[in-house]
């Protein structure tokens, strides 16, 4: 594993691979899964998210990560997060991760925005009084004064990103991590998260985000990797990766 004092690697992937098993039938129910199963009835088709995917990351650093739906993103953000084990290859990480993955993941829909507040924090590791001395904070960036106390299943999935951004980013981590949920939220917000971002970038922290925009990708990041069906076919400077993205796109629809 690489040494953080010499290279400030602060992220390190070695042929990591992740593998999932789907059915390979259309199964409608939970019910008719259970059935099958216990009669050792499913039938398995293997799928390759990821394959021999190695990539370094210098801390401070801000990369973006491209591709077409599919390719293998969100799964690497998964595993650098922790919440996917890779079925091979080595990951190593440095530091506190803030990730924010999916829209309302670490949210309760029957709980308030109050209580999802301290849920949230808890599991990006916060402690309680961190939460209750950030919690104003947290509420008047997400713009939630009048409906913190509602149930989360009233609001809105702008309302949702902007609570799950507000808890995720309200302590600077070392290393945030951030799969395109910027894009649901209006453009008002989504400037706001932005100079956020760019805060949290002046002040060294590393950065990794996916995103299908490459304008927002180029005026962002540092470096990037381009992913196709699990596999990096290309990881550089930004606009070497994107030109070679775009033109694999172009070949495609000629």
């Amino acid at each position: 594993m690489p040494d953080p004092g010499v290279n400030r690697t602060v992220i390190c992937l070695e042929k990591v691979s992740v593998r999932f098993r789907v059915p390979h039938e259309q199964i409608t129910s939970f019910k008719e899964y259970a059935i099958r199963f216990l009669k050792r009835n499913v039938k398995y088709q293997e799928f390759w998210a990821l394959r021999d995917v190695s990539l370094n990351i210098s801390g401070g650093e801000v990369f973006g990560i491209i591709g077409f739906n599919g390719a293998g993103k969100s799964t690497l953000l998964k595993v650098i997060s922790r919440v996917l084990r890779p079925a091979s290859g080595r990951v190593w990480v440095q530091g506190r991760v803030a990730p924010l993955l999916e829209l309302g993941a670490g949210f309760h829909p029957e709980l308030t925005g109050r209580e999802n507040v301290f849920l949230n924090g808890t599991l990006l590791g916060f402690t309680r009084a961190e939460i209750r001395s950030l919690f104003r904070e947290i509420v008047e960036f997400a713009e939630m004064s009048d409906f913190i106390d509602a149930p989360l299943r009233t609001y809105s999935t702008g309302m949702v990103l902007r609570l799950g951004f507000a808890v995720a980013t309200a302590i600077q981590p070392d290393i945030f991590i951030i799969d395109e949920v910027l894009a649901v939220g209006d453009e008002v917000f989504q400037e706001k998260c932005l100079e956020r971002l760019n805060r949290f970038r002046h002040a060294g922290t590393t950065i990794l985000m996916v995103s299908h925009s490459t304008a927002l990708v180029r005026g962002m990041c540092d470096r990037a990797a381009w992913l196709d069906h699990g596999t990096v076919k290309a990881c550089g400077e930004v606009n070497e990766t994107i030109a070679q993205y775009q033109q694999s796109v172009g070949h495609m629809s000629a």
